[in-house]
């Protein structure tokens, strides 16, 4: 996976559906996140929000679409503009932008399993992959709609 997309999709798992958690209600994970990935932390509620919104606009069904507004700053160097980041929600803000740009953006996906929800990068030839795992989250949904249909079949 390309680097703009790993930080994007890392961070838009920061929260987990699964387990209830979310990395944003504890400062102290959410700097180490930061650090991980060499950047400083952004407030946490400022984040919290554009996460969501990306979440939303990736296609997380439990959030309603919302906009954001966010200045970008950009640096004319001797290869040419490029973004600059002052904290970790610029850098992935920045990565989005960058994703989008190269035409990336719609590769970013949100699971459809309901107790997952997890964001993923579809590096499938023609972008159609459905689930964040064949293995887990497919193979289930695909044996429940299979138990569905045999139980209406007896």
């Amino acid at each position: 996976m390309q680097p703009d997309a790993h930080l994007v999709v890392d961070f838009l798992n920061t929260v987990t559906v699964e387990h209830s958690t979310d990395l944003l209600d504890e400062p102290e994970h959410w700097r180490e996140w930061a650090a991980v990935h060499g950047l400083a932390p952004s407030a946490p509620d400022e984040t919290r929000a554009a996460r969501d919104a990306l979440r939303a606009a990736v296609g997380d069904p439990r959030l309603p679409a919302s906009s954001l507004d966010v200045a970008a700053r950009i640096t004319l160097t001797g290869d040419g503009p490029e973004l600059v980041a002052g904290d970790a929600l610029g850098a992935v803000l920045a990565a989005c932008a960058r994703l989008v740009v190269r035409g990336d953006w719609i590769r970013l996906k949100i699971c459809p399993a309901d107790t997952c929800l997890w964001a993923f990068y579809d590096e499938s030839r023609n972008r159609s992959r459905t689930w964040c795992s064949m293995r887990v989250c497919g193979n289930r949904e695909k044996a429940r709609g299979w138990r569905a249909r045999a139980a209406v079949s007896d």
